[in-house]
């Protein structure tokens, strides 16, 4: 859509919420809720990308708004099933999955990805079963009814937060780990590419997956920013 605003800035609500205003007008999500958020920092960076955008809106411009739109309009009608969506990725995380040769990956694998997984093991009491291939494992049980429950206690706006996290990523234990502040978005992102990033090493440069590959590491890290900007849970 073309612009056609000249201000936009954060506002408080009456309930302790913020919105977001064009000329004094409350935005609205594309379901044509009122677009409310949960802190004033989130707010002011919403409102930036308002701000900052040029003469023809581009959506991809506006992560944290895209954001907080599915927050609001995708998540909170059903915070459960949300989260089940979510939570299925404790029974095939990335993490679990080593490559069976060369030994150099191997190697990388275990470096970035163990302490993640013994990250979890202490944080939620549980075990994880690690297999060499493709070919799938069981996790215990416990384990995925408590990486379940940890994925459950959020609310929808960290839910919105983790869903690129956890999705482009493929791993539910490094997305908790950034919601919890136990890795950094930096270590998070060099983890759940790895993959990739040797592949390209290894065959050489394909423009194609590298913007695949780029556009991928865009939409994660805006989860992670959006997940940033939140106020602490109650």
């Amino acid at each position: 859509m073309k612009r056609f605003w000249k201000q936009a800035e954060a506002v408080a609500a009456d309930d302790g919420r913020w919105r977001i205003e064009l000329d004094g007008r409350p935005l609205r999500t594309p379901a044509r809720a009122m677009l409310l958020l949960p802190g004033a920092e989130l707010a002011a960076a919403a409102a930036a990308e308002w701000q900052s955008a040029g003469e023809t809106v581009d959506p991809r411009a506006m992560p944290l708004t895209g954001l907080a739109n599915a927050a609001v309009d995708h998540v909170q009608p059903d915070p459960a099933a949300f989260a089940d969506s979510l939570a299925r990725y404790a029974v095939s995380d990335l993490l679990c999955y080593r490559a069976d040769s060369p030994d150099k990956l191997i190697a990388v694998q275990a470096a970035a990805w163990d302490p993640l997984l013994q990250w979890a093991r202490r944080r939620f009491d549980i075990d994880f079963r690690v297999t060499q291939g493709i070919a799938p494992v069981d996790q215990p049980r416990e384990t995925i009814e408590r990486l379940t429950q940890a994925v459950h206690a959020q609310d929808p706006f960290r839910l919105a937060a983790l869903s690129p996290l956890i999705t482009i990523g493929g791993s539910l234990v490094v997305g908790l780990a950034l919601l919890e502040g136990a890795t950094s978005v930096d270590q998070a992102w060099s983890a759940v590419s790895l993959d990739e990033r040797w592949q390209l090493e290894q065959w050489g440069a394909d423009e194609e997956a590298e913007k695949t590959l780029a556009l991928r590491e865009a939409d994660f890290r805006s989860g992670a920013c959006f997940l940033s900007l939140l106020p602490d849970a109650a």
